[in-house]
């Protein structure tokens, strides 16, 4: 079965995003447990955990179909000692709220190599931050989720190696998954514009990485061409990509179960947009 929603608002705090979610009729839905702009927040109250897990209960969503995404001033791969540890500890942050609020994923970027040093020592510095993260949360058992980037300015994570290097030093395999964002694989150059050539990206990405690290997928048009490295996401059919990526998705057994997330960039369109995908089924 397919699990489709999107990045719904958690204005007024986390427990109003699953009543956002069922509003669109999505069966799945991604969240950011604080503001995605800022470094520190206050703790999540015991009310607003058990406020959001009454919700969650209430409105039909399991634990595993939501996907909270970090706050994107985290950069894992800094190698500026100082301002790694600082992104570090909003991360272990991040893992804790997840773990909190009963989630059994945390979505996140990467990291950046900001011309300071290689892709190579970047995606290392980044499986070291991992790891220890993983050694600072072990009670929450959150498994950490990296998204595949499009390549755009110093960022790493937009070649199939480079999740493969993330995930070989990362030491507690079961702790960590991937997101594959559909913008960010073609944005990155690889077509997966027809059902054909999408069947061997897949079997690209499973001779690299392996498609049991598979946890969600970002479903995303394009407004760049293949190959653009530019981040630009389109709504469903109105990109580069077109429709026939996704109906190549919503028929694929190996992306049954999980989040599959719109990130398109008009709200409104959200509840359409889910209706389509379910259609083509």
């Amino acid at each position: 079965m397919k699990y489709v929603g999107a990045h719904v608002s958690a204005a007024g705090g986390v427990h109003n995003a699953p009543i956002a979610a069922s509003e669109i009729k999505a069966k799945a839905f991604a969240i950011f447990t604080k503001n995605q702009k800022q470094w520190s927040a206050k703790p999540l109250s015991e009310e607003e955990i058990n406020l959001f897990k009454k919700n969650i209960a209430e409105y039909g969503f399991k634990s595993e179909h939501i996907l909270p995404h970090d706050s994107y001033l985290i950069n894992l791969g800094n190698f500026d000692t100082e301002k790694r540890e600082k992104a570090l500890a909003a991360f272990i942050d991040e893992i804790k709220r997840a773990g909190q609020l009963g989630l059994k994923y945390l979505n996140f970027h990467p990291g950046s190599h900001l011309n300071q040093v290689t892709e190579e020592e970047c995606l290392d510095l980044v499986a070291e931050s991992v790891n220890i993260a993983n050694s600072k949360t072990k009670e929450y058992n959150v498994v950490l989720v990296v998204e595949n980037t499009a390549g755009q300015g110093s960022n790493v994570g937009y070649k199939f190696e480079h999740i493969q290097r993330i995930i070989n030093n990362v030491e507690d395999k079961k702790r960590i998954g991937v997101c594959i964002d559909t913008c960010h694989t073609f944005s990155a150059g690889y077509d997966i514009s027809t059902p054909e050539k999408f069947d061997g990206v897949i079997a690209e990405f499973d001779k690299i990485v392996g498609v049991k690290y598979i946890c969600a997928l970002h479903l995303n048009d394009s407004k760049k061409e293949k190959g653009s490295k530019v981040d630009r996401h389109a709504s469903i059919g109105e990109g580069t990509l077109g429709v026939e990526p996704f109906r190549y998705i919503m028929n694929q057994k190996i992306f049954d179960n999980i989040p599959l997330i719109l990130e398109t960039p008009d709200p409104s369109l959200w509840e359409k947009e889910i209706k389509l995908l379910y259609s083509m089924t």
